[in-house]
């Protein structure tokens, strides 16, 4: 009742301020939409070729998923498919376990090096990871990486081993942990290890959620490295070098609405994911230490 009040007696001002704010809110809403409206609308859209007169298709058909699905003489869409979601997956579990590993090291031990370590982090992080991708392909050329099904265990090699790296904030949340908690734990006998997977991790789901998503993310949607590593196995191209292929000259006209239908299939693992682990986030810490 008393918030109503408050509510009722905001001036004229305020009023036409939050009108403001909610119709600039709603412009950029749209502005996000929009493109993803297209690309769906495109997805459907029983006209060929990259380019319409109107925002809206002239006919709508499932055809663009069936031939992006079914076709395997040109591009092989459902193996790219499988291909990148293995290496995901695979990269996603080591890289999560990497980071949270380095991570809990760095908040709560004290061992030589760990400042230079993380100064020295913090400077590589400065560089594009790409300025090391010829010298990285000719190190897993030498492992026999290159070649072959061990591309898929080259890419992974390459998006696990320096994601050590990006330690930073998960760090910064390990920080905000009472360590009078860990200190609790091991007087009553815990080891590290046990600290770290029964005590921190629980209490640390949202920064454990967001390094899956992020870790799934990077492989899933890079295109750089995996096209200089792929070279012409189209065997183990991943979607998104079939993406890009689906936009050269040569194949545009008959499959770029089928481009959009992948661009859509894509979008889905992400999406169930999030969907999935949003509840995550809103976890904090509960309970208390008491002295």
């Amino acid at each position: 009742m008393e918030n109503q009040l408050k509510k009722n007696r905001q001036s004229p001002r305020k009023r036409f301020v939050n009108l403001l704010v909610h119709i600039l809110l709603a412009v950029l809403a749209l502005i996000w939409v929009l493109p993803i409206l297209w690309i769906v609308l495109t997805s459907f859209r029983a006209e060929p070729g990259a380019y319409t007169n109107t925002f809206l298709p002239q006919g709508y058909t499932l055809n663009n998923y069936v031939k992006l699905l079914t076709d395997r003489n040109v591009l092989n869409f459902p193996k790219m498919f499988m291909n990148t979601l293995l290496i995901a997956v695979i990269s996603c579990a080591i890289s999560t376990f990497f980071v949270l590993s380095v991570s809990y090291s760095l908040s709560r031990m004290r061992f030589k090096f760990r400042k230079p370590y993380m100064n020295l982090a913090m400077i590589l992080g400065l560089f594009p990871g790409f300025m090391t991708m010829i010298a990285q392909y000719f190190i897993l050329k030498a492992m026999g990486l290159t070649e072959g099904s061990s591309i898929r265990i080259g890419l992974i090699v390459v998006y696990c081993a320096c994601t050590g790296l990006g330690f930073q904030i998960s760090k910064g949340f390990f920080d905000t942990i009472p360590k009078s908690i860990d200190e609790a734990a091991i007087i009553d006998g815990a080891t590290q290890w046990q600290v770290f997977t029964r005590i921190t991790m629980p209490l640390s789901k949202p920064i454990v959620i967001y390094t899956v998503m992020t870790s799934f993310i990077a492989p899933w949607v890079d295109f750089i490295f995996a096209k200089v590593l792929c070279r012409a196995n189209s065997d183990q191209f991943t979607v998104a070098i079939g993406l890009w292929n689906m936009l050269q000259k040569e194949y545009i006209y008959q499959w770029y609405t089928c481009f959009a239908a992948g661009a859509v299939l894509i979008s889905i693992p992400i999406a169930v994911l999030f969907l999935y682990m949003q509840r995550f986030y809103v976890e904090g810490m509960s309970g208390a230490v008491k002295g």
